[in-house]
């Protein structure tokens, strides 16, 4: 059986949050089955208790799935600047998790979460310390060579894909060289307020053209912030993955019907597979 994974992102708790568009997503998720649901970032506006309050009830809501978050740069206090110095993630992790880089390994799936807010260096944009890729590399290290390898981080290492103008995390192709070094398979992330799901060999070929990483953005999710073709828009992914392949369903939410529905989906053969036969294909360089 493939493990599923619920990919959600930029709730946003607070004036952008969308009530009626969260009912929708509850009441979606018995139908997928997930085994976990993966949160990248932003959970409020604003990051103030009453925010992340509202934001734990929901989750509590969620509690018969495992979760796995991180915090979004919306997560730390923007004008509050003494916490934002001092303590910027306090209430997020009082509230809704006191981990900042969560492990878990469900299923065939080890999913390591990244903290990339960087509050002291960045407003809107992130960073990875070279700490955090190291302790990527020590659980990756440890767990089965055969399980799936992902990374859920809140900011985006590659530029949009549209016009819509975004500037990708400093340092990206540092990070990318590691994952694709520690044999990572896929990369989840939010913060554009759009979807993307590609390769990062579209933007750092590398060393090794057979070992990309594909990268799955997720846009907002319940929230009235969503960007270019996804303006008004609210969006999530269901990743399946099992022992041959990788296969990402894109979900929209229609107003018209109030409920989510998929939109597109997306299938990769895991490294070393293909699609035709689900075994190695002929030539091909087991990863």
């Amino acid at each position: 059986m493939p493990t599923r994974i619920l990919h959600i992102s930029d709730l946003h708790f607070g004036p952008p949050f969308l009530p009626a568009v969260a009912e929708a997503l509850v009441r979606t998720v018995p139908a997928l089955a997930p085994d976990v649901i993966v949160v990248s970032g932003d959970i409020t506006q604003r990051a103030k208790r009453e925010q992340f309050e509202e934001a734990r009830r929901f989750f509590d809501r969620l509690s018969d799935y495992p979760l796995l978050v991180i915090p979004g740069n919306h997560d730390v206090p923007l004008w509050r600047i003494f916490e934002r110095l001092f303590k910027p993630h306090a209430l997020y992790c009082e509230i809704l998790n006191p981990d900042l880089n969560p492990v878990l390994c469900i299923g065939n799936v080890a999913l390591v979460g990244l903290d990339s807010t960087a509050p002291r260096r960045a407003i809107s944009n992130g960073r990875l310390d070279l700490y955090q890729l190291e302790h990527c590399a020590e659980v990756f290290a440890a767990v089965p060579k055969d399980l799936v390898r992902m990374v859920v981080t809140h900011h985006q290492f590659v530029p949009g894909h549209d016009r819509v103008f975004d500037i990708a995390m400093p340092k990206a192709r540092r990070a990318i060289n590691c994952f694709v070094a520690q044999r990572v398979e896929m990369i989840l992330g939010g913060h554009l307020h759009r979807s993307y799901i590609g390769s990062s060999l579209d933007f750092f070929p590398g060393h090794h053209r057979d070992r990309g990483v594909i990268i799955v953005q997720c846009g907002t999710t319940t929230s009235n912030r969503g960007k270019g073709r996804e303006r008004e828009e609210n969006t999530f992914n269901l990743i399946e993955a099992d022992k041959q392949t990788l296969t990402v369903t894109h979900y929209l939410y229609y107003e018209t019907m109030g409920t989510f529905a998929p939109l597109s989906k997306h299938t990769f053969p895991r490294p070393g597979r293909s699609l035709v036969s689900g075994e190695a294909g002929a030539g091909a360089k087991l990863s």
